[in-house]
C-alpha cells in the first residue's frame, strides 16, 4: 500500500519540478522584451466664462530591456456629447520607445454637460520584433471627474479663515515677548 503513494508522490514531485523549469525558460525568453507602464492624469480647470476645461496628459514608460516599435497610443473613451476637442488629438503614434524611455502625449478637452465622469484607461498597443502579434497595455485609470460642478464659496473663506488664524498663532509668541518686554522693562 505504500509504495503506490510514494510513486504518486514521486510523479508529482517530477511534474512540478518540471512545470517549474518550463515556467522559468518562458519568463526567461520574455526577459529580454519591452515593459510599457502608462500613467494617465486630468486635471479640471475653470475658465472666467463658466467653461471647464479638462487637461489629459499620458506618460508612457519602458521599463524593459528592449525597444518597442510601432507604438499607439488611443483615448478615445471621451463621450463627443460630453466632451469637445479643445486642442490636440486622443490618440498618438511613434516609430519607437526605446527601453528606459519616456514618450508623452496631452490633449485637452472641454465639458458641455454637468455631472460626473468616469473615465477608462487609454489602451497603447506596441511591437516586439521577436512576435508577429501587437502586444497591448492599458494606463492607469484617472479619479471620476465632476464637470461643471458648483463651487461652493464656503470653501474658500475657510482658507481665508485658516490662513489668518494660522498667521496670528505665527505670531503670538513674538507679541507677547514683545509686551513681556515692554511689561519688564517698566518695573
Amino acid at each position: 500500500m505504500a509504495k503506490p503513494a510514494t510513486t504518486t508522490l514521486l510523479v508529482a514531485v517530477v511534474a512540478f519540478f518540471f512545470f517549474l523549469v518550463s515556467a522559468s525558460l518562458s519568463v526567461a525568453s520574455n526577459a529580454d522584451a519591452p515593459f510599457i507602464v502608462a500613467h494617465k492624469k486630468a486635471s479640471l480647470n475653470r475658465l472666467k466664462s463658466g467653461a471647464e476645461r479638462v487637461s489629459i496628459s499620458i506618460d508612457i514608460y519602458n521599463q524593459g530591456s528592449s525597444t518597442a516599435y510601432d507604438v499607439n497610443l488611443v483615448d478615445n473613451n471621451w463621450p463627443q456629447d460630453i466632451f469637445e476637442i479643445v486642442s490636440g488629438n486622443t490618440s498618438n503614434s511613434w516609430e519607437r520607445l526605446d527601453a528606459g524611455g519616456l514618450l508623452s502625449h496631452t490633449f485637452e478637452l472641454e465639458g458641455k454637460v454637468k455631472g460626473m465622469f468616469y473615465g477608462s484607461p487609454a489602451v497603447i498597443t506596441f511591437r516586439i520584433p521577436t512576435k508577429d502579434a501587437l502586444q497591448e497595455a492599458y494606463s492607469t485609470p484617472i479619479l471620476p471627474l465632476d464637470i461643471l460642478a458648483e463651487k461652493t464659496p464656503e470653501k474658500s473663506f475657510e482658507w481665508v479663515s485658516f490662513l489668518f488664524v494660522s498667521n496670528i498663532n505665527a505670531l503670538f509668541p513674538r507679541i507677547s515677548c514683545f509686551f513681556l518686554f515692554l511689561f519688564l522693562s517698566f518695573l
